[in-house]
């Protein structure tokens, strides 16, 4: 008999900025990595003979909490990866309910009916991830292992164990980031003991570094992103960026003349929510210094909903294929906006030439983790 703990990755960028993830890589969140230490803590007394996971970066990067600990291998297994999207990878959630409504409620409730361009079938992604569960099963024979591996696919998995056609497997519960569930195999026969159990994060030293913002719901899109219009946005983006200045207590008069030749000249994105534009953000240019966001705001009757993440989740997304390794913002003293960012794991870096308070986020890939 194998004793087979399946474990879902810890937060990662897509979770958090409400991007779809798929086959792509990207990084855990800060957040992601204290779920890491309470998966360590979890299973400090529990006796694990080897551990594998998806190839994919945050899988292999989540599973480092039972294999470097333990002094153990990584085995790294592709057939474990998540359902590959297909046109749907690296896409906010907010983009795909616009564009493809009908074909989101499929993924998530009607998984028999869902089919993207480029894409698995969840009937294939079910039927990979089973056979390589059953083969690792099967070469562990008498011993217990860790499987890390993604959402969705562990969602098809459990269903199926569990006496669930695909047809059903919508109305099953989606285990959170890092929720476990025990398996025991014995010959071919594979049974679920408990699944989705999510206990580790519900500890007082886990709980004692949460903070009070709020998280991005996973049921809700959240925004969609285009390009600022101008000069027929031009009202748009003066109002906003003037309201994000006096929100973040900036002394100086707000100068609409320089602030649209700014928005000229740098990349600007609005973001959207059910076709109302309610935010945008603004890089630097990238001939100076890169990872740069010049300007960040969600409209004020938006605000506390878990969008404001997601501007920086477009900063990453934006700068890391030009070569940043960090996110960086320069906020003048006492800018209210500074909790939001620390929060969000900016740290302090110093101060410019200008006296304001320099914040800097890693955004780089670990070697270590990269298949």
């Amino acid at each position: 008999m194998t004793t087979i703990y399946l474990i879902r990755h810890a937060e990662a960028e897509g979770n958090l900025y409400r991007i779809a993830q798929g086959q792509d890589d990207s990084i855990l969140t800060d957040r992601g990595w204290r779920q890491v230490k309470a998966l360590e803590r979890r299973f400090a007394a529990i006796r694990i003979n080897a551990v594998y996971s998806s190839d994919l970066y945050r899988t292999c990067a989540t599973a480092s909490a039972l294999y470097i600990p333990k002094n153990l291998p990584l085995h790294r297994c592709r057939a474990l990866r998540e359902i590959c999207v297909g046109a749907w990878e690296q896409k906010t959630w907010g983009e795909i309910a616009r564009r493809w409504p009908e074909q989101m409620d499929y993924f998530s409730h009607q998984m028999h009916r869902w089919h993207m361009e480029g894409a698995e079938t969840p009937a294939a992604v079910l039927e990979r991830v089973l056979q390589a569960v059953r083969k690792i099963g099967a070469e562990n024979d008498g011993k217990t292992v860790a499987v890390f591996s993604h959402g969705y696919a562990i969602r098809l998995l459990l269903a199926r164990l569990q006496g669930c056609t695909l047809e059903e497997t919508g109305a099953t519960p989606h285990g959170d980031n890092t929720a476990v569930s025990l398996l025991q195999m014995e010959g071919e026969r594979l049974r679920v003991l408990f699944r989705d159990d999510n206990s580790h994060l519900q500890t007082p030293e886990f709980l004692a570094q949460e903070t009070a913002r709020k998280r991005p719901n996973a049921l809700e899109p959240g925004l969609y992103f285009e390009p600022l219009r101008l000069p027929e946005q031009g009202e748009l983006f003066a109002r906003l960026a003037a309201s994000a200045r006096a929100d973040a207590g900036v002394p100086a008069p707000f100068d609409r003349a320089r602030a649209l030749a700014d928005a000229a000249d740098r990349p600007t994105l609005v973001g959207y929510l059910r076709g109302e534009p309610v935010g945008l953000v603004q890089f630097g240019r990238a001939d100076g210094r890169p990872g740069r966001i010049t300007l960040a705001c969600i409209r004020q009757d938006c605000r506390s909903r878990g969008f404001g993440v997601q501007l920086i989740g477009q900063a990453a997304y934006h700068w890391r294929p030009l070569g940043a390794g960090r996110l960086w913002v320069a906020l003048p003293a006492s800018c209210g906006a500074e909790r939001f960012f620390q929060d969000y794991g900016f740290l302090p870096a110093g101060q410019d030439k200008r006296g304001r308070t320099l914040l800097e986020k890693d955004i780089r890939f670990d070697p270590a983790f990269k298949a």
